[in-house]
Formats: structure tokens, C-alpha cells, sequence
């Protein structure tokens, strides 16, 4: 488990943009239970993370269509939450960071690490416009 001390300002700079933390197997449970689109950052203390990931979902936001609801969950600190979240991305393996949309509760788009990694954040973030654009309601 990471210090929360050291995982602060990571989490921060979701929240700060209006990403709701997951703290808890309930709070999964609600978050699968939502109506709509909800964008689910699966947060990490990697520099992929920092670089591309957090970045490139905080920019994909600028699109007209967005998630109804987003949330983000942190790796190595929120263990059961994590653990849940990572339930509901089967078929795909653990990974952080990752970035997942689900739609009425069910997994429609999927960034794997191997999908973040070496890729610039507006390469994270098309992609994820290009998801929104496909599963998103119209715009507001």
C-alpha cells in the first residue's frame, strides 16, 4: 500500500477535474449500478500514469459528448475497491492504469496499460473521444 501522503496530488488531479474516488466494494457496486455512461480511471503511482493516462482522460473531456459520471480507483492503496473494479473488466487482466467505460453497467471500451504506455496523452485522449462519441448520450 502506498502512503497516502505520497498518492495526494495523483489523486487530486482526477478529482480536481470532477472524478469521483472509489473507495469501497459498495462504492463499485454503485458505480456499476449507475444509469448512462461512466468513465472509470483505474489510477497508478507509474509514470504512465502521470504522463498519458490521468492527462488524456482529463483532456477527453473537452469533447461533446461525455460520460454521465466519472470515477477513478487507485491501485496499490484502494485494494477492495480496485479488486472489484477489476471484476467488473473480465474479460481483461489486471492492469494500472487503465481506463474503462461502461455503459447501463456494462463494460463498452477498454484502455489496457499496453493501450497507455509509450502513447501521448492525445493519442489516450482521441481514443477515448472516439468511445464517448460511440456509447455517450447526446450532448448537453
Amino acid at each position: 500500500m502506498y502512503p497516502e501522503e505520497l498518492v495526494y496530488p495523483m489523486r487530486k488531479q482526477l478529482t480536481d477535474q470532477g472524478f469521483d474516488e472509489l473507495k469501497s466494494t459498495d462504492d463499485v457496486e454503485n458505480m456499476i449500478s449507475n444509469k448512462g455512461t461512466t468513465l472509470v480511471v483505474v489510477n497508478s503511482v507509474c509514470g504512465c500514469a502521470a504522463a498519458n493516462a490521468r492527462p488524456g482522460a482529463i483532456t477527453s473531456l473537452a469533447n461533446d459528448k461525455k460520460p454521465d459520471h466519472l470515477t477513478t480507483v487507485f491501485a496499490g492503496v484502494d485494494r477492495e475497491a480496485v479488486e472489484k473494479v477489476r471484476y467488473y473488466l473480465a474479460p481483461f487482466p489486471p492492469s494500472s492504469p487503465a481506463i474503462a467505460l461502461f455503459k447501463d453497467g456494462e463494460l463498452v471500451h477498454m484502455l489496457e496499460r499496453h493501450h497507455i504506455e509509450g502513447r501521448a496523452a492525445e493519442m489516450i485522449s482521441q481514443n477515448l473521444k472516439g468511445a464517448m462519441n460511440a456509447y455517450c448520450g447526446e450532448p448537453a
